[in-house]
């Protein structure tokens, strides 16, 4: 296998195809360093959700390297993971060289990983562009996805400007970030008047209305030195990391400052929200965070009684319930609205409406469970 080319006969599709190329300054870096706490008890703090297979036969940190072919060669794309999950990514990507597939020696928000992904392209290219990606988002029109990430990449390669992608809010949630649109430009792309933390009902109510507010997917795309420049003049301890960053051999560097970092925030709270200029592309194509066990409905098969099953469950009397079974048989009668999840050595059985407050049972469970 070449740099260029993606695993087990895959080729650029066809849908790809026109006006679109590898691009050999164009790098992605994909977050995959989750804690696995609102899918337990099939996630574990070294198996979380992008590391679980519950939509296909791939895992969803696989997913979004393969969503990549056709626009980065294979050869720059990189994963940002832990120590805990570093086996278990390397499993679930044994085609991808394990240099890399790099483990953050200590926990640190996106701002630290956002500085490190910017300090291992730069270090090889400096002027390099890179996508910054989460691996856990259910992304299926891959072609339109390749298109517009090729289009912020090609975007990002001639401007200062960060870039973000935004999503059109299917409703008025309030667990998301959310960004003000200004007027759209050349290609489609709109200024970011402003970043807005997670609203109330009302105020979700009323951006989804308006027509001018999206939803922050956390998918950022920048050149190398745009973001130092901005991280030069806002959080100069991120900049002399990036700066310092060594282009050979960072195993000692990389274990000795970046537990350092500080402070331990979000890039959108670091950089992005002060950046000078930030723009924008609405995704045209389908995004889900997967956040929690209710989102499985809207992907997988539900029976007449709108019960999402997999694995050996029986139902007799109920509707709307999300059962999964790693192997033993679950039977449910006269109930609705649950969330029922069997694994080897745990079982979850949680109200529909409580499935964000999962994490809440976790301090009480035993480590091994963890």
């Amino acid at each position: 296998m070449t740099g260029h080319e993606f695993p087990l006969g895959l080729r650029r599709p066809a849908a790809t195809l026109p006006g679109m190329a590898e691009n050999s300054q164009a790098y992605a870096c994909i977050m995959a360093g989750g804690s696995g706490e609102r899918f337990w008890p099939l996630s574990r703090r070294s198996t979380p959700k992008h590391l679980l297979k519950l939509f296909s036969e791939r895992t969803l940190v696989e997913e979004a390297v393969r969503r990549l072919e056709g626009v980065v060669p294979l050869k720059n794309v990189f994963v940002l993971t832990n120590e805990l999950q570093l086996a278990g990514t390397r499993a679930a990507l044994p085609f991808l060289p394990a240099a890399q597939i790099i483990a953050e020696p200590a926990k640190r928000d996106t701002a630290a990983a956002a500085a490190l992904a910017t300090a291992w392209v730069r270090a090889r290219d400096p002027e390099g562009v890179l996508a910054l990606l989460p691996a856990d988002a259910l992304i299926k029109d891959a072609a339109t996805y390749r298109r517009q990430l090729a289009a912020a990449l090609s975007r990002a390669a001639g401007t200062p400007a960060l870039l973000t992608f935004a999503i059109k809010p299917a409703h008025p949630a309030t667990g998301f970030g959310y960004l003000e649109l200004g007027e759209a430009g050349d290609g489609g792309f709109r200024r970011v008047v402003r970043f807005v933390e997670k609203p109330d009902r009302a105020t979700a109510e009323r951006y989804v209305a308006g027509g001018h507010h999206a939803w922050n997917a956390g998918m950022f795309v920048w050149r190398a030195d745009a973001f130092l420049a901005e991280a030069e003049r806002q959080t100069p301890m991120l900049a002399r990391f990036i700066r310092e960053f060594p282009a050979g051999d960072a195993a000692a560097f990389l274990a000795a400052r970046f537990p350092t970092l500080e402070p331990k925030v979000s890039v959108d709270y670091a950089i992005m929200e002060k950046a000078a200029t930030v723009e924008t592309l609405v995704a045209e194509f389908d995004w889900d965070d997967v956040g929690a066990w209710t989102a499985l409905p809207a992907h997988l098969p539900a029976d007449a009684a709108g019960n999402t099953l997999r694995g050996p469950v029986v139902v007799h009397g109920s509707a709307n319930n999300i059962v999964l079974s790693s192997g033993r048989t679950i039977a449910l009668c006269g109930v609705k609205d649950l969330v029922v999840v069997e694994t080897a050595d745990g079982i979850l059985v949680c109200h529909r409406d409580a499935v964000q407050d999962i994490k809440k049972l976790l301090p009480g469970l035993p480590p091994e469970l963890l």
